[in-house]
């Protein structure tokens, strides 16, 4: 699943060909995907002009009131969505089931599993319920060891679950949990209320300094992922510990070892992460 270096540099990729456009229409080849694409869209966003494009957790937010009335275009990628600019006249393939047309060129929506979404927010985006309950963003100065330790006081889950939740921080996702608790050489099964607020200022450093690197990399290259202009990440390159089950830690040397906890894929070295 694209998590949120994917999904900014995602953003950052097509903002420039949005913003300021004038949608000039919608096409729709396969309207259920994750929530039913609205029949009215076409009729509420032609003609209106494009302010910018922001991002919430996985969410990229396209706003439309740069004309008024207030309204946003919200997207997901799902499992294996990816958005891209293309000509107008572009055929479409397989799995490509969203157009939003921009006059000599459209952004298209290719969504293999149909896990990702494209809904419409009138006023303020901030409100709809897919959105309302959001934690903290990781990469904004808001986000601190402070935050994490005050959000995990009395909690006996494992902190690994809590980088997960996205009541309490938005985006990380798998690889970057198990790479940023790596870092913070904390054990991901550890209990969340029992860290101290020193460990979890170096967990919150961790955090932002593992998504700014896979920022950097162009994220990881994830299975029916790619950018939207057609290439890949390589953050997947510098993995310590996502993936490498039975390989070397790249610090200690110790076999890296695999669990499973809240149905996802946890992966640790021993020796460096206690």
């Amino acid at each position: 699943m694209p998590e949120l270096p994917e999904v900014e540099i995602t953003r950052r990729g097509i903002e420039p060909y949005l913003a300021g456009k004038i949608i000039t229409g919608v096409r729709v080849r396969e309207r259920h995907l994750r929530w039913p694409i609205p029949s009215s869209l076409g009729a509420r966003i032609t003609g209106r002009r494009i302010a910018g494009v922001t991002r919430r957790g996985k969410y990229i937010l396209i706003d439309c009131g740069a004309n008024d009335p207030a309204g946003w275009l919200i997207l997901h990628l799902g499992m294996s969505g990816s958005l891209r600019i293309m000509d107008a006249g572009t055929k479409a393939q397989p799995h490509e089931h969203f157009d939003l047309l921009l006059g000599k060129r459209l952004l298209r929506l290719r969504d293999p599993r149909r896990f990702g979404a494209v809904l419409w927010q009138s006023g303020d985006v901030a409100r709809h319920p897919l959105l309302a309950h959001l934690g903290v963003e990781p990469l904004d100065d808001a986000f601190t060891g402070h935050v994490l330790h005050a959000a995990t006081r009395k909690r006996k889950v494992a902190v690994k679950l809590v980088l997960m939740n996205a009541s309490i921080v938005v985006g990380v996702g798998n690889i970057y949990a198990n790479e940023s608790l790596f870092h913070a050489r904390i054990n991901p099964r550890a209990q969340a209320g029992r860290l101290s607020l020193a460990r979890y200022e170096v967990l919150a450093a961790a955090i932002k300094a593992t998504l700014k690197q896979a920022l950097e990399a162009g994220g990881s290259s994830l299975r029916d992922f790619v950018h939207s202009d057609g290439t890949s990440g390589y953050f997947q390159q510098q993995y310590y510990v996502y993936g490498r089950a039975g390989l070397p830690c790249r610090v200690c040397g110790t076999s890296i070892r695999a669990l499973r906890q809240g149905q996802r894929s946890t992966f640790y070295c021993p020796i460096c992460q206690k």
